[in-house]
């Protein structure tokens, strides 16, 4: 029997005890493996997202799996975030971050026709199409558990994701919604209403939307190419890197770079900065041939994994970033001058993936395939000390986690 009839005639029912994953005693270890006498980490909750990683049916039997959590870095706290989302069949839900204040959480909530499902297996590639897939992001607030499913407020697509809050300006979200096919950058009130397109009249597939910290100009790419505009999507200038492929751009706190990768393909790319102006374009750094991202399926999956881009740290005075390293994917840290700094020296066949820095830029929160499993891992950057948060067995995985801001705690 080939896979594509196992996942159409076995769709798997999803409750609440569907993980098999368990927390054990805590792992603390320096970099090099060296046992850790002392790691106490920020006292912040993390939100990240947990799958079973090889079911029999290919990508969506595995992904309808998919639920949004929250742990402790010590391991503790562990628990499932918007259960309710998740009574229909076919569903999922994805933590995709916080807001500026840590009180509420962005929850992705997702389903798919087993159909549906079934004929992007067979023809590898996505088909999201209305009334066979549906994709939202969700404000969940923390402490009383409210959902409010804000891109369904004023409906203006069956897919709509990465969700933020537009900084310097506390009544505005942003977010990308695929529209005929291709994938526009959109601006809201924080209520779900007044959806602005940010690229209105584009055909091409845009993606990668982000908002420079003070909140006057935004960054995405445009069919693999790199531009900037103002907030309101005008003024759009390209920046010129000679590449066919450009990906994933994030400002620098002080808004003067920047940062996203660019190579010849996909499978091939390395950091780059370039100033807010468009000049004094130059590449940061190299990933020794890494690919770029993560497979998070233990199985076969057509769309071939997560993105896994480099990130800004806290004071935007250096990059974290990913290289392949013989047969090991290892941590590194660049500042801009391109200086560079190993954080780990791993066993092979182990992959680290998806940094991200500690509210206070003292930790280090990233993913970590350690002998199979993918695991949710945290560093103390003073002395590459690092602690594994989740223990999960074979079969389940612990993915994109985000921390929660230190505002949460006042």
């Amino acid at each position: 029997m080939n896979r594509l009839s196992v996942f159409c005639k076995r769709i798997p029912k999803i409750g609440r005890d569907c993980f098999i994953g368990f927390t054990i005693s805590q792992s603390v270890f320096l970099a090099n493996g060296q046992p850790s006498l002392s790691l106490t980490p920020p006292d912040l909750l993390i939100g990240y997202t947990e799958l079973q990683t090889n079911l029999p049916g290919g990508r969506q039997a595995n992904v309808v799996t998919m639920r949004a959590m929250v742990i402790k870095p010590d391991g503790t706290g562990k628990k499932v975030l918007a259960e309710s989302l998740v009574q229909g069949e076919d569903s999922m839900t994805q933590f995709a971050g916080w807001s500026p204040d840590g009180k509420t959480a962005i929850i992705g909530r997702g389903w798919k026709s087993a159909q549906n499902a079934c004929w992007e297996e067979e023809h590898k590639q996505f088909r999201n199409i209305k009334g066979e897939v549906l994709y939202d992001n969700c404000l969940v607030d923390i402490k009383t558990g409210r959902i409010f499913n804000v891109t369904a407020i004023e409906r203006i697509s069956c897919y709509n994701s990465g969700l933020f809050y537009w900084p310097g300006d506390s009544s505005k979200l942003g977010f990308t919604a695929l529209i005929n096919d291709s994938s526009h950058p959109f601006k809201m009130d924080l209520d779900g209403r007044n959806k602005v397109d940010l690229t209105n009249g584009s055909k091409e597939f845009t993606y990668g939307f982000n908002a420079s910290k003070d909140g006057k100009r935004i960054a995405y790419h445009k069919d693999y190419q790199v531009f900037i505009a103002n907030s309101d999507g005008s003024n759009a200038n390209q920046i010129i890197t000679g590449n066919h492929f450009n990906f994933g751009p994030q400002w620098s706190c002080d808004g003067n770079w920047l940062l996203f990768v660019s190579g010849e393909r996909n499978t091939k790319c390395n950091p780059y900065l370039v100033r807010a102006d468009g000049s004094g374009l130059k590449k940061l750094a190299d990933r020794g041939g890494y690919k770029g991202s993560i497979e998070f399926l233990d199985v076969y999956d057509f769309h071939e994994g997560s993105s896994d881009i480099p990130v800004w740290s806290v004071d935007g005075k250096s990059v974290f970033y990913t290289v392949q390293v013989g047969a090991t994917v290892e941590l590194f840290q660049s500042d801009l001058e391109g200086n560079v700094q190993q954080l780990t020296r791993s066993k092979p066949g182990t992959l680290h993936y998806h940094p991200e820095p500690s509210p206070d830029g003292n930790w280090l929160l990233y993913g970590s395939k350690r002998d199979g499993v993918r695991q949710i891992c945290v560093m103390r950057l003073s002395d590459h000390a690092e602690m594994q948060v989740t223990n999960l067995v074979k079969g389940s995985a612990a993915m994109w986690g985000h921390w929660r801001p230190v505002n949460s705690l006042q």
